[in-house]
């Protein structure tokens, strides 16, 4: 049985999405939509010291402002779904 190709991109809310991440996004994206696989946004939220709070939403609008859109990991409203801290509060 031949499995679905599943690509994520994970960035951390640290400040906004520079282009180095935008590339990498664009390329996962491209990958997963030229095998039929989905595209996910995993953002890692493990990083408290340096977290900015709205960079989550500021990503996940860069994004979608680029046509990079996520399959998994953002609801349509663009709202982050989950984060690692919320899967492992204790982590």
């Amino acid at each position: 049985m031949e499995r679905k190709t599943r690509v994520r991109f994970a960035p951390s809310p640290t400040g906004p999405l520079h282009m180095g991440g935008v590339r990498t996004a664009l390329y996962n994206y491209l990958f997963a939509k030229q095998n039929g696989g989905d595209f996910i946004i995993r953002i890692e939220d493990t990083d408290s010291h340096r977290f900015v709070p709205g960079a989550e939403k500021y990503i996940i609008e860069a994004l979608n402002w680029c046509g990079i859109r996520a399959d998994e990991g953002v609801d349509e409203n663009g709202n982050v779904v989950e984060t690692p801290s919320e899967r492992h509060p204790h982590a």
